[in-house]
């Protein structure tokens, strides 16, 4: 039982449960909608449900008295991984499944509807947002430009994000930088197709590929230009088609931009373009540069991280303070950019499989910590 409120946490578990069984990719998260839809309706009947974003959904609470406006996220969305466990409740979409958790944190965001809903706010607000499209980095954007949340003037944020690799139920926190900027760069290189046979009546990209690669494996290593972590990860490249009687006129490298902070992401992607056009133009070829995958610094806000540690030691739990911010990214930044807030980390066991693997599943056993440390941040800004 959660603080004694009468919720059994079986129900959010097979709620959990629910979720992972209509595992669905980012804006197309109908179905799970639906599920939050119709446990709110009958577990939390007070609140307001609003519609954002598109597959998006608020649960509002108001306690009609003046106090402080709280807002949680939990994110929806799976992944582009087809489900490789043999479990009861195995994702029913082709292709698709929960191998970072989202099913996990979606159920914990009904926990504490429920909770608000048996313990009803003395002053305030809260808002519960039931975010798309994490994975993509466009869904906190979305909501961030929905007519609804434009009304909104929150005190705080917060969310929260499964962590394997740390203790089971700790509670891991960091002030300001907590987990890295992103951002995929694609890079598209043309010259003109030739027969194999007579190469140089053609611009091939084959040398300017090459040496694209190897001018970005260095670009972080330039102590000079960075001040803090950079790093350039090469994801895939490709050239040519498979035919053996064409000389290549079309080339395409693809690369993950990371940094801990927005500063430093400004100053690695002015060095890529800058290499990107050079190369280019010293080898006769058109170029033409994408953007994808885009996510902010997640930042932390120092007073909502003390609320935070406030919380996880009123219920006892482990506190790790990370000494680093994480690679990882996170669209939760695009919030703390504009409201005051925090994400924090909940252990979910040392060997627990990583995010992203095949052999992922979001440990049950998190789910109550996670609606034991929302429920207490709501209590002490509330109270």
């Amino acid at each position: 039982m959660i603080h004694n409120n009468n919720i059994n946490i079986a129900d959010i578990i097979e709620l959990r449960k629910e979720f992972h069984k209509n595992a669905e990719i980012a804006l197309n998260e109908n179905k799970t909608k639906q599920i939050i839809c119709s446990f709110l309706k009958t577990n939390a009947p007070s609140c307001k449900i609003i519609n954002i974003a598109g597959t998006g959904i608020t649960a509002v609470f108001e306690s009609n008295k003046p106090g402080k406006t709280i807002l949680f996220r939990a994110d929806m969305d799976a992944l582009p991984i087809a489900e490789s466990l043999s479990i009861p409740y195995s994702s029913c979409n082709i292709g698709v499944s929960h191998k970072c958790g989202h099913d996990g944190h979606s159920a914990i965001l009904c926990g504490l509807a429920y909770f608000i809903e048996k313990n009803k706010l003395s002053n305030g607000k809260v808002i519960l947002i039931f975010q798309p499209a994490e994975e993509t980095g466009k869904g906190a954007k979305q909501i961030i430009e929905d007519d609804f949340i434009k009304t909104i003037l929150p005190d705080f944020i917060f969310a929260l994000h499964n962590m394997p690799g740390f203790e089971k139920n700790s509670i891991i926190t960091k002030k300001n930088q907590f987990a890295s900027a992103s951002k995929g760069m694609i890079v598209k290189l043309t010259g003109k197709v030739a027969h194999a046979a007579y190469p140089e009546n053609g611009v091939s990209p084959a040398i300017a590929m090459a040496e694209l690669i190897r001018k970005f494996y260095n670009i972080p290593l330039d102590n000079e230009t960075f001040d803090n972590f950079v790093l350039l990860t090469i994801i895939h490249a490709s050239l040519g088609e498979k035919a053996f009687g064409t000389a290549p006129a079309y080339a395409e490298v693809m690369a993950t931009l990371r940094s801990f902070d927005d500063t430093n992401m400004k100053r690695l992607i002015h060095e890529c373009l800058l290499v990107s056009k050079e190369i280019a133009q010293q080898h006769g070829l058109d170029i033409k540069i994408e953007w994808t995958d885009e996510f902010d610094e997640t930042y932390n806000h120092p007073e909502a991280v003390d609320i935070i540690e406030k919380a996880a030691m009123e219920n006892n739990y482990s506190i790790i303070h990370a000494t680093s911010p994480f690679r990882w990214s996170e669209d939760f930044g695009v919030f703390t950019r504009k409201y005051k807030g925090a994400m924090f980390g909940i252990g979910a066991g040392i060997s627990h499989p990583a995010l992203h693997s095949k052999e992922y599943d979001f440990p049950d056993d998190i789910i109550e910590t996670g609606v034991n440390l929302f429920a207490d941040i709501c209590k002490i800004i509330i109270n």
